[in-house]
């Protein structure tokens, strides 16, 4: 059981036997493949774990953060729990970090981690939380935190091959930097679609990605959802012009997340087709409701 934001009591259904690969989204799949045409990608992973990177980033996050557990922030701990008997994910550590930016992560291949931002657990409701664990939770069931590491630490990565190779790496880096960045936002859509399954919801997601782009706490209560959808649409319009479309490649390339705005159009897109419902047998809540699934 789970509870909403107006205090409703619902049933989720879990999935723990689902696929990877029937989860996520189609660019990423592509990208991943296209990643791992990229030469040297392989030798710069290897590179990567021979310095022990995935280790430093695991005890910096436990010296610097909080970590969450049943006497911890137990709501959130709780939360935790449910999303991994949901998505059929084995419980990672989940930690809070001291900074007022609204941020999550996940780190590390072998052990992985979660950290939340107190400036994202601040800006959440309790559902909306559940949706950004899920998301993270995403990730460790789709094998991404392995290149997370990579994307999230590219300048490092670069100078610690150019200086392994003196200098031939940060040649070979800046050849990696683009495709990997392209797989790290083509990632995220996969991490989305299993937080959906872990709110059964269809207005979580929506809310949270209004709050991301722009919210302020002093403000949530003007904020619409529809006019929030006419926004994604009015995106997309612009797509007719090719000089629009060069712009907006160019304004993306270096990004390592896509726009709100798009992570929002991906998902609504997933559940108006149909595709969310023949994946889990469902059909989605919306708030207030009480819709269940056994």
């Amino acid at each position: 059981m789970t509870e909403d934001s107006g205090g409703t009591r619902r049933k989720l259904k879990t999935f723990p036997n689902l696929p990877a690969e029937d989860l996520m989204h189609p660019w990423d799949l592509k990208a991943t493949r296209a990643l791992g045409r990229v030469p040297g990608f392989e030798a710069v992973t290897k590179k990567i774990m021979e310095y022990g990177l995935e280790r430093v980033l695991y005890l910096e996050n436990v010296a610097d953060n909080v970590r969450v557990g049943p006497k911890m922030f137990p709501r959130l701990y709780q939360s935790l729990q449910w999303g991994c008997k949901i998505l059929g994910v084995e419980e990672p550590e989940m930690y809070v970090n001291m900074t007022p930016e609204p941020n999550a992560y996940t780190y590390g291949h072998k052990r992985p981690f979660i950290v939340l931002t107190s400036g994202l657990v601040d800006m959440l409701d309790g559902q909306e939380r559940l949706y950004v664990i899920g998301h993270e939770l995403g990730h460790i069931k789709c094998a991404h935190v392995l290149y997370t590491v990579l994307a999230e630490n590219l300048k490092t990565v670069v100078e610690l091959i150019g200086r392994a190779t003196l200098g031939l790496g940060a040649l070979l880096g800046t050849g990696l930097a683009l495709p990997l960045l392209d797989w790290y936002r083509k990632a995220e859509l996969s991490a989305d679609r299993a937080a959906l399954l872990c709110v059964q919801d269809r207005d979580v997601p929506f809310r949270t990605f209004m709050k991301l782009a722009g919210g302020s706490e002093s403000l949530y209560g003007e904020m619409q959802q529809d006019e929030f959808m006419r926004q994604i649409r009015a995106y997309e319009d612009a797509d007719e012009s090719t000089l629009n479309k060069a712009y907006k490649i160019l304004i993306t390339a270096f990004r390592t997340h896509p726009f709100p705005i798009m992570r929002a159009k991906h998902l609504d897109e997933w559940i108006t087709s149909g595709a969310f419902a023949t994946l889990t047998g469902i059909g989605l809540a919306t708030q207030g409701s009480t819709d269940a699934a056994g």
